[in-house]
């Protein structure tokens, strides 16, 4: 495939130039040149745009005379007649315009202008993508108004809107060129790993908020448009060069380079083609957080007996009665053999012991990678807009770390789309697939467990943990006797001794051994090799009906999972599912075009599922001599279906089993375990148990009631799992919104509030191998009392943890309020600032075990400040963003990430002749370390030169 992509490479290289040149100069009224003016053949939409100087040269082969276009964002666009082969163009720009004229299409599926949008809108231009002060325009997403960024390793980046972050946030939606380019595993976006090049990527619209009624279920929470570059406009050579490092305490200052060339050229009115290529490599965020996972900030250190750091592996698996664990050695002979007295393994705690861990710094090279080839050949066969048809194919892979239940090592992880479509002036349709390789990544967790479990199983590491614990605090002769915390540390060195340690050959041996093993009993490689097939069509009416704008549409997808059993419950063959829907728009004027309605209305089937109708309605009204002041309302409605996890999950993460909720999932997921002794008359099934999904949902206690049973032994406190299976999730979202320009202030004013029902998140359960589930079983019941049998079963250790999939009965409420404000002054100096207000409501007493995981801050302020001709070729731009604290909830690890402030800033100078720009910058410039996912490294700094040529 490489070699094939790399042939491929060399035919865009080996593309002929030769066409009637026509040349030119665009300046603005001061005489300053104009960088990255749009010039283009009048109805053709063949082109060219500016260079750093304002110059352009535009090769066609049309016939003589032609009209071009001059356009500029922020000027008012000139029609020039060519009348001969190599006329020279001289273009004057008068400045018009501002950011709320430029042009959005995502709001509406529509050409409207962003003050009409009847939906809150945030926009990056080319503009904007030049002069960020982040490493790459993905990174400086993260600096528009709505937008809030978690970072799980340098090259896997997630953006969310409006609550409800996760790093798999299945809520919200990434399109690339009309590709949803979330992973078919998983579906979530792999940040950009398989997105848009720098140098390709033309603007980037962004909607906040529930998109459902015209983009269907996962456009719950907002849906992002990466728009590349037409080769009938943009042609040429571009590439960059960016050198730099990363710094970071735990990881010290590592070098870090990022290149790409991207080729394009219309040979003709009928034909263009172009070519991508990009490559990143760096050295990831350490992550080294080894708090508690369940104590944090209290202390507990590596010495404890249960200590359970969150990037720490292995140390997950426990016993939970060390206790139980001396009887049964008494009972099977070997703490005789040991030369103990029984009445030793009596005095033995009633407490849980974890195995030693490996750091994750161990487990992986550290090593963040990403490379992204894309080629696409466009056709119109009228020469014109009227018909394009394009077939596009990207490919992305690296490596990258992923967290979800567990952390994961996506090691040449690959991902490869292909899209055929055929657009028009009124109408689209397209059909794409995307589908994945694993490549040999691998789950952490399982590789730190089965290296310990290679070198020494269970059963010996506790047994020797259990008799020098016992020899240490019962014997008098002992210096530790009666020292709980010595007498732990002591037994715990006793077992670890011959313990393999990172680098060294038996480590390293174990390692490879392990990861590449698909087997989740003795492995912790991830098999992937799933699918997705996606179609959708959309037609305007425009032109046959005039009474309004009326677009219809729908879409068809079908999935199929293909994890070999190793994520999914697919072991015996690929899990195939589909949905489908439809949906139509109304949008009309009144009132001198002042008044504007906007109504949609969305049918959605899953097959899983009843089918959902997502409607909205929207008014914008212009107010105002220019309709300067512009007003918004909306109501709409969004579902989201449940996810392939939240359906087919069947996945071990060793602590416990994370199953989704399909009818069909719960029976096919199935695992049997060794009972532990002695279970005398309550457990009559013999050595083993075999559990299966129907177990966890449906005979089980809540995770919280039987940590409170084991830490009293108080029966009552114990609590029946009551949870259904999972459905669509609903919201309904209210939105007001105000858009002006206020003596030459650019004003944006929102606010919203939405209701959620069935809200789909994860509850902890416990599920004991034998008897039946019940609230506060009676101890005194006897062992024919099912009740009580299952009371034996938790006390005794023989039980299996579980997290499930399911809704919240109770209505979850969130609202917020984002104000952006921006100004040219002082001639050509770029303020902004905005401010965002999240606010989160759920009566977590009312169901004290579901997560509804916000993650989001209460307060958010970002500003910038630039100018991109502080003087002749040289300007700068600088960033800088707050948030308050918050609560991170999700299955790996709960906390509270701290406030944080980041500062960023690049300056730049052109280099005309060369056309050419040179640009330094550095990221988070402050020093101080931050996290945005727990869990996760801390983010550091980074510093960065770049070297960007453009035709």
């Amino acid at each position: 495939m490489r070699n094939y992509l790399f042939i491929l490479m060399m035919f865009f290289c080996s593309i002929a130039f030769a066409q009637n040149s026509i040349s030119g100069l665009v300046t603005d009224n001061n005489n300053q040149p104009l960088p990255g003016a749009n010039i283009q053949i009048n109805g053709e939409k063949l082109g060219t745009i500016t260079d750093g100087e304002g110059k352009f040269i535009l090769n066609s082969s049309n016939k003589l005379p032609f009209t071009i276009e001059v356009s500029s964002l922020g000027f008012e666009s000139k029609k020039i007649n060519i009348t001969s082969k190599n006329q020279n163009v001289s273009v004057v720009l008068s400045g018009a315009e501002t950011k709320l004229n430029e042009v959005v299409i995502s709001a509406s599926r529509t050409p409207e202008r962003i003050m009409e949008s009847p939906v809150t809108i945030e926009r990056m231009s080319l503009k904007d993508i030049k002069s960020t002060a982040s490493p790459s325009y993905y990174d400086g997403l993260e600096n528009l108004k709505e937008v809030q960024m978690n970072t799980s390793s340098l090259t896997f980046k997630s953006i969310n809107t409006r609550g409800f972050a996760t790093v798999s946030n299945t809520r919200f939606m990434q399109l690339v060129d009309g590709m949803d380019n979330s992973s078919p595993l998983l579906n979530f976006v792999l940040g950009n790993m398989i997105g848009v090049s720098e140098i390709d990527v033309q603007n980037v619209e962004l909607l906040p908020g529930a998109s459902s009624a015209l983009y269907g279920a996962n456009a719950f929470n907002g849906i992002m448009f990466m728009n590349s570059k037409s080769p009938f406009i943009y042609q040429g050579i571009s590439t960059y060069l960016k050198y730099g490092s990363t710094s970071q305490k735990a990881a010290g200052t590592n070098e870090y380079y990022d290149y790409g060339i991207r080729m394009a050229h219309a040979f003709n009115n009928y034909f263009a083609a172009k070519a991508n290529f990009t490559y990143l490599n760096g050295t990831d965020w350490y992550a080294t957080n080894y708090d508690d996972r369940n104590r944090q900030g209290q202390g507990i250190t590596r010495s404890n007996n249960s200590y359970d750091g969150i990037n720490i592996y292995g140390d997950e698996a426990k016993t939970y009665n060390l206790n139980q664990f001396g009887q049964a050695m008494v009972a099977n002979g070997s703490w005789a053999a040991a030369g103990l007295p029984a009445a030793w393994a009596a005095t033995l705690p009633k407490d849980y012991v974890t195995r030693t861990g490996y750091d994750e710094v161990d487990l992986t090279n550290n090593k963040a990678s990403n490379t992204k080839i894309d080629f696409s050949l466009h056709f119109r066969p009228f020469g014109n807009e009227k018909l394009e048809v394009i077939w596009q194919s990207k490919f992305g892979y690296g490596n990258a770390v992923y967290q979800g239940a567990d952390r994961y090592y996506l090691n040449n992880f690959f991902m490869q789309q292909h899209k055929l479509e055929f657009k028009g002036n009124n109408f689209f349709v397209r059909g794409y697939t995307t589908t994945e390789d694993g490549g040999k990544s691998y789950d952490m967790n399982f590789t730190a467990t089965h290296i310990n479990e290679m070198w020494k199983s269970d059963n010996v590491w506790y047994g020797t943990y259990a008799a020098n614990y016992a020899g240490a605090i019962n014997n008098p002769a002992s210096p530790l006797f009666g020292n709980v915390s010595g007498s732990n540390a002591f037994a715990r060195g006793k077992a670890d001794v011959g313990r393999l340690l990172p680098g060294t050959a038996a480590f390293q041996s174990a390692f490879n051994t392990v990861i590449a093993d698909p087997s989740s009993l003795t492995g912790s490689k991830l098999v992937d090799n799933s699918k997705i097939y996606h179609s959708d069509a959309n037609y305007n009416l425009k032109d046959i009906i005039k009474f309004g704008e009326i677009q219809v549409g729908g879409s068809y997808r079908a999935y199929q999972l293909d994890s070999h059993g190793r994520i999914y419950t697919d072991a015996n063959g690929p899990i195939k599912y589909d949905e489908y829907g439809f949906y139509t728009q109304l949008q009309k004027k009144f009132m001198d075009d002042r008044f504007k309605f906007t109504g949609s209305v969305r049918y959605d089937k899953a097959k899983n599922f009843d089918g959902n109708y997502s409607p909205r309605v929207s008014l914008v009204y212009a107010a105002g001599e220019n309709k300067q002041h512009n007003f918004r309302a909306s109501y709409q409605t969004g579902f989201r279906n449940p996810t392939t996890q939240d359906q087919y999950i069947g996945f071990n993460v060793g602590y416990g089993a994370l199953i989704g909720s399909a009818p069909d999932n719960l029976t096919r997921y199935k695992e049997t375990f060794a009972v532990a002794t002695p279970t005398g008359q309550f457990f009559a099934g013999g050595a083993t148990a075999t559990l299966n999904g129907e177990n966890a949902y449906y005979n089980s206690y809540t995770k919280a009631s039987v940590g409170a049973l084991l830490a009293t032994g108080n029966p009552a406190l114990l609590r029946k799992t009551n949870v259904g299976l999972v459905k669509p999730e609903e919201v309904k979202a209210f939105e007001l919104g105000y858009r002006s320009q206020i003596n030459k202030i650019n004003v944006d004013l929102n606010g919203y509030y939405n209701v959620y029902n069935n809200f789909i998140g994860n509850v902890s359960a416990v599920a004991p191998y034998y008897g039946k589930a019940q609230d506060a079983p009676n101890p005194a019941g006897g062992a024919t009392d099912l009740g009580t049998q299952t009371l034996h079963a938790l006390q005794n250790s023989n039980f299996r943890g579980y997290q499930l999939y399911t809704n919240t009965p109770l209505e979850i409420h969130s609202l917020g309020v984002g104000i952006g404000l921006s100004e040219k002054m002082f001639g050509n100096y770029d303020f902004g600032i905005s401010y965002n207000y999240a606010q989160f409501d759920f009566d977590q007493a009312k169901d004290p075990d579901f997560e509804a995981s916000f993650n989001t801050p209460k307060h958010r302020v970002k500003a910038s400040v630039g100018n991109n001709k502080l003087f002749e070729n040289f300007g700068f731009n600088a960033s800088v963003r707050w948030n308050s604290e918050y609560l991170w909830q999700s299955t790996f690890a709960d906390g509270v990430i701290a406030a944080a402030t980041v500062v960023d800033a690049q300056i730049n100078y052109g280099l005309p002749k060369l056309k050419s720009v040179i640009k330094a910058g550095a990221t988070n410039i402050a020093g101080k370390e931050y996290t945005q996912v727990l869990g996760a490294g801390s983010i550091g700094q980074q510093y960065f030169v770049s070297w960007t040529i453009n035709p």
